[in-house]
């Protein structure tokens, strides 16, 4: 059943059926961005598309944005944006899509802008939704991009991520419908599904959380742990589906208000060096971090009351179980087999995390040689 709410001027719709609200969305002209060709496949780009010329909206999509989206991608969705004059940006598709069409509408905006590095270190922030607003439609359940303010995009020569955070990106229409979650295969269900759990638990040891965050973080990780197994294992059951789909979205405005912590600092920099997937890296890491942030008392204190409203007495081997479940590996060893390359560049990772915007809300800041020391800790089991 659809179920729209207004926040904060955003239009937030999810439960099953509602992608028929694009029929109600105002817009003449709509550019839809996709990744490859599973939005197709499924018949949800066709859907979309026929919703929107109801609504009597001419559309154009752009199709081609890979995982861990590179900067020339942005400009070549911005090139097309500048040509078609879109008055609505849709993003359909899972993080990368919706991360590059944020970064996208940027660049459409602002013409003058030709490089990565003027966004990224813009001040202030380029206003948006002088020529368009903002559409987010997820087909995973798990980076919540679709309620969040952040993108992350590639750089060209280095690989490189980069993270952008600004509320000018926080998407004008949210569409949430489980049904376009249906295609993801087994493995994407499980790594968008732990990096959801991330979110959550991240959020909730935060050191911004407050009573409204900590109300969301909590229903998400209940939600999570008892609905991912279920969508893992049978990518049909559409409770399951739109379980996760709206505890994905719910831990993403918990973190977007509180930020999130070092598994994503470590994330972002596994991914950079080595490619390491990003729900991947953060279900592998997180067990790992909780124990090191354990050392503080208030975080140990959070861990054990969820760990506890779970059912258990150890968050740890909570989240060690539901990875087993998901078929997550237990350690990085089992993604980047290369144990000298690793140990090779872990000195230069640990600065890098250490810089990451993440950081800084973790219960403990480690220093630059803890993490080096937990780079190598989570290397094997």
């Amino acid at each position: 059943m659809m179920r729209p709410m207004k926040l904060a001027g955003s239009e937030l719709v999810f439960g099953k059926g509602c992608l028929e609200y694009i029929k109600s969305v105002p817009a003449k002209k709509a550019l839809i961005v996709i990744g490859g060709k599973s939005m197709e496949r499924s018949g949800i780009l066709q859907k979309v598309e026929s919703y929107f010329s109801q609504a009597g909206a001419q559309t154009k999509v752009f199709s081609g944005v890979e995982p861990d989206p590179c900067f020339a991608t942005v400009k070549r969705g911005a090139e097309m944006m500048k040509a078609f004059e879109p008055d609505m940006i849709v993003a359909l598709g899972g993080g990368s899509v919706m991360d590059a069409a944020k970064t996208m509408w940027v660049y459409y905006e602002h013409p003058e802008l030709t490089t990565l590095d003027e966004v990224l270190t813009a001040k202030p922030f380029p206003k948006l939704r002088g020529k368009a607003r903002f559409m987010c439609i997820p087909s995973t359940s798990g980076t919540a991009s679709e309620v969040s303010r952040s993108v992350v995009i590639s750089d060209d020569e280095t690989g490189m991520k980069h993270g952008l955070g600004n509320m000018e990106m926080m998407p004008d229409i949210a569409v949430c419908d489980p049904e376009v979650t249906a295609t993801m295969p087994p493995h994407i269900t499980a790594e968008t599904g732990m990096d959801a759990l991330t979110h959550a638990v991240e959020a909730l040891a935060s050191k911004r959380a407050n009573y409204l965050s900590d109300i969301l973080a909590h229903a998400a990780v209940i939600d999570i742990v008892n609905n991912l197994p279920k969508a893992y294992q049978n990518g049909n059951d559409m409770d399951a589906r739109e379980k996760m789909l709206n505890a994905s979205m719910t831990a993403g405005l918990a973190f977007t208000n509180v930020s999130l912590g070092i598994v994503h600092s470590m994330a972002h920099t596994l991914g950079g060096y080595f490619h390491v997937a990003h729900g991947l890296a953060d279900a592998i890491l997180l067990p790992y971090i909780i124990e090191f942030n354990s050392a503080d008392p208030t975080a140990k204190a959070v861990y054990d009351n969820m760990a506890r409203d779970l059912g258990g007495g150890d968050l740890c081997e909570i989240i060690r179980d539901l990875n087993r479940k998901v078929g997550i590996p237990a350690c990085v060893k089992e993604v980047v087999p290369d144990e000298a390359a690793y140990m090779a560049k872990v000195s230069e990772m640990a600065p890098v995390a250490l810089a990451d915007g993440c950081t800084k809300t973790n219960p403990i800041i480690p220093t630059v040689e803890q993490f080096v020391e937990l780079f190598k800790k989570v290397y094997s089991a």
